[in-house]
């Protein structure tokens, strides 16, 4: 991977984190790559389904749905609808074709009000991987409480701060900013940005938005993974990657 900092000279920007033109212009080739690949199949979809915990007869929103691998397993375990959203058209048609009539999709930008969805409207709130395109993360956190009944949880995954940090070679640490990624999809290289911020202001966002945080996971990827991809194991078992939040909406009296 290719990482480097935003420089804010350049003649032709690539599109900004929050745009969706980053993930339609990698289409089915993206959801291909994110269905089976060590990283989102055996560690980050585990990670936030155990965080999760059980799902039966739960009202789901799936906050980032992509393609709707997690959309899929949430409604696999039971739950009692998934509810997707997503910045990219192109993945919310994915996701829609992926799930058929068992999930319900929306064209949304999460960084805009979420009008269409009633307050108190969901049990769960799944966010993998979403939360660290956005700059600004007040106003998205307080509409996912605003979905949430009271008592109900959001459970989300962003990029580890130390992991950013240092394969980005940072200066500041603390300071919160955009950062330019390149990946390899379908063998050819993908150019991405999105934000990366200290640990206290992702933590801070939560609390200042009203959730109360229950668990902070750095979980190990899943046993079976060593066979798929052996120095991809070995780096996620060694080496920080993601960073899990289960947060929670107090209820009455909390």
């Amino acid at each position: 991977m290719t990482r480097q900092p935003d420089q804010p000279d350049q003649s032709a920007p690539f599109p900004p984190p929050d745009e969706p033109d980053q993930y339609d212009a990698m289409g089915a080739e993206y959801a291909e790559h994110t269905a089976s690949n060590i990283v989102n199949a055996h560690y980050d979809r585990p990670a936030v389904l155990a965080l999760a915990g059980d799902v039966t007869g739960r009202r789901v929103l799936d906050v980032g749905c992509a393609a709707g691998h997690l959309s899929a397993l949430l409604i696999e375990r039971g739950a009692a609808s998934v509810t997707g959203i997503d910045a990219s058209a192109q993945m919310v048609r994915l996701a829609g074709e992926h799930c058929g009539d068992s999930g319900r999709f929306h064209h949304a930008d999460l960084a805009a009000p979420l009008d269409f969805l009633p307050d108190a409207s969901f049990d769960l709130v799944t966010a993998s991987l979403v939360l660290h395109y956005l700059e600004d993360w007040s106003g998205p956190l307080a509409e996912l409480r605003r979905v949430l009944r009271p008592g109900g949880a959001l459970v989300m995954s962003v990029h580890h701060p130390g992991e950013d940090w240092h394969w980005f070679e940072r200066p500041d640490y603390f300071r919160t900013e955009r950062v330019t990624d390149t990946w390899t999809v379908a063998g050819r290289p993908r150019t991405v940005r999105f934000y990366r911020r200290p640990l206290g202001a992702a933590f801070n966002a939560l609390r200042d938005a009203g959730f109360t945080v229950d668990r902070l996971e750095e979980p190990m990827p899943r046993p079976e993974a060593r066979e798929q991809d052996p120095a991809w194991f070995d780096l996620l078992s060694t080496a920080p990657r993601f960073l899990y939040f289960r947060a929670l909406r107090p209820g009455p009296g909390l």
